[in-house]
C-alpha cells in the first residue's frame, strides 16, 4: 500500500496536498527526501520546477516556517513563477519566503547590514551604462589617451573585470581568456580598475557584481552576519546549480552550513555558461563537497517523444564526465530524427524555408518550430531565404544579423562608396574614428554634402580644420581606406568588405567589443556571402530587403502574429518546440574551433548540442552541410560534427534533398 504525504501544518486550497498521486515515484523521492544535504539531477524535460515547488509546499506542511525558507534561482521571472504555484497549493503567504535570484537576496542583505562593509544603506545600484560611464571615467584620470593607443573602450574592460570577478581570475588571466592582444595594456588596465573601484566606493555605488562579491565577502569576514542568516534559513533551494559560479557556490556553502539542509536542483548535462563564469564542477562535486549527501535522478521526460529521447541519450554516452541518467519518455513513439547532409549552407536555408511551408501545410505553426544554430552568423543565409518566402520569423539569439552595429558599419564604407551623397553612412563611418563625434561628423557631412566631387572634397585642408587636432590622423586613414575602395569597386563587394576589415576599422572592433574576434567572425560570413554578387550596387540593394526588416515589418495577420523562432543554442535553453532544426553540424561550427584541444570546451560543446537536441518534442532535424566556401572563394569541404557521427545510424533518418 502507497503512503499518503498528507501533513496538515498547512492546509492546501483543495485539503491536503497527495504527493504520491501528483508526482511520479523520483519526483515524489526528491520532494519528500529527509533533512540534510541533497543534489536532484533533473534531465531535460523531467518537471524541474514541478520538483521546487512541491518541495517548498511539503515543507511548509511539514510546520516549517516561511521565513527559514530560502529559493535560490537565476532569474525573477522563475522565482515568481515558483513561488506562484506555491500559492496554489497552500494557505500560506509566499511573500514571507526569501526568493529570488542571487543579486536580489545579496542586495536585501546588503541594505541591513551596509554599515559593516563601510557603505550606507542607501547605496546607487549602477546599471551597466553607469558602469561604463564611470569606467571611462577612470580612463581619463588615469591620464590616459585611448586616441593615442588603441586602450580598450568602457564595455570592453568592464566585460574583463566582470569575468576576472566573478570566476576568482586574476586581472591577468582574465585578460588572457577574453582579449590576450591587450596584455601589453595589462599594468594600465589594472590601474583603471583599481581607480574604478575607489570612485565606486567615494560614491556609494554598486556594481551589479558588487552585489555578489560584498555579499560573499560580508559573510567571509564577519562570522557572526554568516551565522545570524544561516540560523534562520533552515531549509535552502538553489534551481539551475549547474549555472552557479565559484562565488555564487561560496555564498550557497555559507549560508547552508548551520543547518545543511541544502537541496539543489539541476542537469549537469546543461552546464553550458562556462563564458559567464559558470563552473561546471561545483554540481559535479557537490555530494564531495557534502558528507551524506543523497543524489536523486529524475529521468522521466514528458517532453519528447521516445525516438527523439534515444537520440539525445545515445549523445550523453559519449560524455567523459556528469551523473549517469537515461532519460524515458512517457509519450507514444513518433517519427525519427532525421539527418541531412545539403550540399552547401545555402541549400540548407533553401531546405529549412521549404521544409517549414511543408509543416505549415500540415497543421504545424510557425511559432511551433525552432530553429538552433551554435553562433549567431550561423543564421545569416537563413535569415534571407526566410525573408525571401515571407515566412515571418524572430531572432531570440541577438539581433538580426544586419541590424547588428558592426555589420551595419562596414556595409556604410561600401554604401559610401556606391553613393557619395549617403548622409546617415558617412556619419555612422565618421563617428567610429577617434576623437570623432556628432558634432565633427555633422561639419564632416555639411562640406561633403555642399561639393558636387565628395571624393575629390575629402581630400582638402578644410576637412582637417573642421576636426580636432586628435582627430586627424584617424581621418586620414579614412580617406586612404575610401580612395582604395573606390578603386577597387570592380572587384566586388567581397573584396571591399575584406579591404575594410584591413582598414582603421578593424583596429576599431578590437578596441570596442569584448567579443571581437565573433564580430570578425561574423564579417568574413558577410564576405562570403557577397562572393555571390559582382555588383556593390545590386549586392546593398538584396541587404536592404532583408536588414532593414523587423519583426513588425513581417507581421502576418492572417497567421495569429506567429513567428518561426530562430536563437542560439544558449539562448535557447529553458525552450521548446514541437519542430526543431539544428544547423550547421560540422567540425569546426558545433563544436566550434576553439574547444579542439581542451577536452573540458569540447565536453560542453556536447552538452551545448544534447541541449540543443533536447528542446524538441516532435520533429527533429539535424543538418550538416557538405562544404562552405572561405573568403577567398575556395570551397571547403566539412566533416560531419562528432556528435552526429558517434550517433548509430538506427537511431535516425536520412533524408537525401530534392529541390
Amino acid at each position: 500500500m502507497k503512503k499518503k504525504y498528507s501533513l496538515k501544518a498547512f492546509s492546501s486550497p483543495g485539503g491536503a496536498i497527495e504527493y504520491d498521486k501528483e508526482l511520479n515515484p523520483q519526483q515524489l523521492e526528491a520532494v519528500t527526501a529527509s533533512d540534510g544535504p541533497g543534489l536532484v539531477i533533473a534531465g531535460a524535460g523531467s518537471g524541474k520546477t514541478r520538483i521546487i515547488t512541491y518541495r517548498v509546499a511539503y515543507l511548509l506542511e511539514r510546520g516549517v516556517k516561511p521565513e527559514h525558507i530560502l529559493l535560490l534561482t537565476f532569474t525573477k521571472k522563475a522565482a515568481t513563477e515558483m513561488l506562484r504555484r506555491v500559492q496554489a497549493l497552500v494557505r500560506v503567504d509566499v511573500g514571507r519566503i526569501w526568493g529570488g535570484t542571487f543579486h536580489h537576496v545579496g542586495n536585501m542583505v546588503l541594505r541591513k547590514h551596509a554599515g559593516l562593509l563601510g557603505l550606507k544603506s542607501n547605496y546607487t545600484i549602477l546599471d551597466r551604462e553607469d558602469s561604463r560611464v564611470l569606467m571611462e571615467s577612470a580612463v581619463r584620470e588615469e591620464g590616459i589617451d585611448i586616441k593615442a593607443q588603441r586602450f580598450p573602450r568602457g564595455r570592453v574592460l568592464l566585460e574583463v573585470l566582470s569575468y576576472a570577478r566573478n570566476t576568482t581570475l586574476g586581472v591577468k588571466e582574465a585578460v588572457e581568456e577574453k582579449c590576450d592582444h591587450f596584455l601589453p595594456l595589462l599594468s594600465r588596465m589594472e590601474g583603471v580598475f583599481k581607480r574604478y573601484e575607489r570612485r565606486k566606493n567615494d560614491l556609494n555605488y554598486l556594481d551589479f557584481d558588487d552585489l555578489l562579491l560584498k555579499f560573499d565577502g560580508l559573510l567571509t569576514d564577519h562570522p557572526e552576519v554568516a551565522d545570524l542568516y544561516g540560523r534562520r534559513f533552515r531549509h535552502i533551494l538553489v534551481d539551475e546549480y549547474q549555472d552557479t559560479n565559484p562565488i555564487q557556490a561560496k555564498i550557497v556553502d555559507r549560508l547552508a552550513a548551520v543547518h545543511k539542509n541544502l537541496m539543489v536542483v539541476g542537469d549537469d548535462s546543461q552546464s553550458i555558461y562556462s563564458f559567464r563564469g559558470a563552473l561546471f564542477k561545483n554540481i559535479r562535486d557537490f555530494p564531495k563537497r557534502y558528507t551524506g549527501c543523497r543524489v536523486y535522478t529524475v529521468e522521466t521526460n514528458y517532453r519528447s517523444t521516445p525516438d527523439v529521447l534515444e537520440l539525445t541519450n545515445k549523445v550523453l554516452e559519449g560524455a567523459d564526465t556528469g551523473f549517469h541518467k537515461v532519460l524515458r519518455a512517457v509519450r507514444a513513439p513518433g517519427a525519427k530524427p532525421v539527418v541531412l547532409h545539403p550540399v552547401d549552407v545555402y541549400e540548407q536555408a533553401v531546405f529549412v524555408t521549404q521544409r517549414i511551408l511543408e509543416l505549415r501545410d500540415e497543421g504545424i505553426g510557425l511559432g511551433q518550430i525552432g530553429i538552433l544554430y551554435r553562433s549567431h552568423y550561423h543564421s545569416m543565409e537563413l535569415q534571407m531565404e526566410l525573408t525571401r518566402r515571407d515566412i515571418p520569423f524572430t531572432v531570440r539569439s541577438g539581433l538580426r544579423f544586419f541590424e547588428q552595429a558592426h555589420i551595419k558599419d562596414v556595409l556604410s564604407y561600401l554604401k559610401i562608396v556606391d553613393n557619395p551623397g549617403d548622409e546617415l553612412a558617412w556619419k555612422r563611418v565618421l563617428t567610429r574614428l577617434p576623437r570623432v563625434g556628432p558634432r565633427s561628423a555633422q561639419k564632416i557631412w555639411e562640406l561633403i554634402a555642399a561639393s558636387s566631387e565628395p571624393f575629390e572634397a575629402i581630400k582638402k585642408e578644410e576637412m582637417n580644420k573642421a576636426l580636432l587636432s586628435g582627430a586627424v590622423k584617424g581621418w586620414n586613414r579614412l580617406v586612404s581606406t575610401m580612395e582604395k575602395l573606390r578603386r577597387n569597386v570592380e572587384r566586388g563587394p567581397a573584396e571591399l568588405i575584406g579591404m575594410v576589415m584591413e582598414s582603421e576599422y578593424g583596429t576599431y572592433l578590437k578596441s570596442k567589443y569584448p567579443n571581437y574576434q565573433r564580430r570578425v567572425e561574423d564579417l568574413r560570413q558577410l564576405a562570403n556571402y557577397a562572393l555571390r554578387y559582382d555588383d556593390v550596387e545590386v549586392f546593398l540593394s538584396d541587404l536592404a530587403m532583408v536588414g532593414g526588416m523587423t519583426a513588425e515589418d513581417i507581421y502576418f495577420e492572417d497567421r495569429d502574429d506567429e513567428m518561426v523562432v530562430l536563437s542560439t543554442v544558449h539562448q535557447s535553453k529553458g525552450l521548446e518546440w514541437p519542430v526543431v532544426f539544428v544547423l550547421w553540424l560540422a567540425e569546426g561550427r558545433f563544436p566550434a574551433a576553439p574547444s579542439y584541444g581542451d577536452p573540458e570546451a569540447m565536453e560542453e560543446e556536447r552538452r551545448l548540442f544534447y541541449v540543443a537536441a533536447t528542446r524538441c518534442r516532435d520533429e527533429l532535424y539535424l543538418l550538416h552541410p557538405l562544404s562552405a566556401r572561405q573568403r577567398d572563394g575556395m570551397e571547403v569541404i566539412l566533416r560531419p560534427s562528432r556528435f552526429v557521427e558517434e550517433i548509430p545510424e538506427a537511431y535516425y533518418d536520412v533524408w537525401d534533398i530534392m529541390i
